[in-house]
């Protein structure tokens, strides 16, 4: 299905959400970004889907925010139009969501793969924060996602200098899962996604509440959460038949419910 500025497709249990501004690099502007939030949740509700995709194109995955569309921008149009209000709700996405990135994921590119569950990046694959160079900063949470993932120095490091880093780097810090010859990224990343959709789509979701919640409470609160999600697993089907399968010594069939 065609958007003004994403394309939407579903294979077996997956949804895709692809970028489609290709002749801007994928520059995210407002009107794309209420498009992939929307998206995000429309696959969110549909049990069909398991794992949704989000990519760009072979050139970039996105190269930034839409800069003409912000530079006339003053405090009071910013308050007013709460531009960044709509990423929030990206925090609230219970399903696994694996980002695939070829080329550029700069500025809010960069900041929507690291909403993102899981990073597959192509070989050649870059990425940073250059707002610094324009006299802003980034704003739709990339010096609060950048720090949790790579640590508060390294953060500061390339969001100060607007330095980009390669895939292998954002590997070694930590900052994305997995790195593979860029003609390869769809491939891996699919596979990857169908691996997640084996799973219990209720465990993927109460372990995936658990683990965002970490870096976010004190230990035994996180604990009290992760018992608690524990629990509930057992008043699953999937959570009997799991078991049942793994005594039967048989695959598994997970259902949802």
């Amino acid at each position: 299905m065609s958007k003004q500025f994403i394309e939407t497709f579903v294979e077996d249990s997956v949804g895709f959400i692809q970028l489609n501004r290709p002749d801007v690099m994928n520059a995210l502007n407002r009107k794309m970004v209420d498009e992939i939030v929307e998206q995000l949740e429309a696959y969110d509700r549909d049990d069909s889907i398991s794992v949704i995709i989000l990519k760009g194109n072979e050139k970039a995955f996105a190269a930034g925010a839409d800069i003409e569309e912000m530079m006339d921008d003053s405090p009071l149009t910013l308050e007013l139009a709460d531009p960044f209000a709509v990423w929030d709700r990206m925090t609230l996405i219970k399903k696994p969501v694996i980002a695939a990135v070829n080329g550029l994921a700069l500025g809010g590119g960069f900041e929507l793969v690291l909403h993102s569950d899981l990073i597959v990046a192509g070989e050649s694959a870059k990425f940073g924060f250059p707002e610094v160079k324009l006299g802003v900063m980034p704003g739709a949470g990339g010096t609060q996602l950048l720090s949790k993932a790579i640590g508060k120095r390294k953060a500061l490091e390339f969001i100060w200098l607007g330095e980009s880093m390669s895939a292998d780097q954002a590997l070694q810090l930590g900052a994305i899962n997995r790195v593979v010859a860029d003609e390869l990224v769809m491939e891996e990343t699919i596979r990857l996604a169908n691996s997640l959709a084996e799973q219990a789509p209720i465990s993927l979701r109460l372990i995936k509440e658990a683990v965002n919640v970490a870096d976010e409470v004190p230990l035994m609160e996180g604990m009290k959460l992760e018992r608690k999600n524990f629990y509930l697993a057992f008043d699953s089907q999937d959570q009997k038949e799991g078991m049942q399968a793994f005594t039967e010594k048989r695959p598994p069939s997970f259902k949802g419910v």
